[in-house]
């Protein structure tokens, strides 16, 4: 299941993506407009901007902003920043492997062989999909 921060996250990002002026936008205008806890989104923030997504700017009309193109921010690149791995077993991870301490044998285990499908096909919808792929168009 999603969690609430990537999906905050993905709200705020897509939020900032929207708009069509490069200024900065407050934290409470964008946790009001998409109901979110602002001290929840200041993390959630605070992380996508020390990954390089977004900027910041403080005092009078600071607040933050986009450092990338809507269609250059990848929803893989946004999930695992705010959750870990897509996979959702270790031993299956591209990145994050663990082996499995209650499997002997992963090359017979039926669990890894349909979590690799899983992670594949999620995997492949999260790379091919940006932030301009899911904006809705008003």
């Amino acid at each position: 299941m999603l969690s609430r921060k990537t999906k905050y996250g993905l709200k705020a990002l897509t939020f900032l993506a929207k708009r069509e002026e490069e200024e900065p936008v407050p934290i409470s205008i964008i946790a009001e407009s998409e109901n979110i806890s602002q001290k929840f989104l200041e993390s959630i923030l605070l992380s996508m901007r020390k990954a390089g997504f977004l900027g910041s700017k403080k005092g009078k009309g600071g607040g933050y902003y986009l450092l990338k193109n809507s269609n250059e921010i990848k929803v893989a690149e946004v999930y695992r920043i705010l959750e870990g791995p897509i996979a959702m077993v270790p031993c299956v991870s591209l990145n994050f492997y663990e082996k499995c301490d209650d499997c002997p044998d992963e090359s017979i285990c039926s669990v890894h062989k349909l979590m690799i499908q899983v992670r594949d096909n999620t995997l492949k919808i999260f790379e091919n999909t940006t932030l301009e792929d899911i904006i809705i168009k008003e």
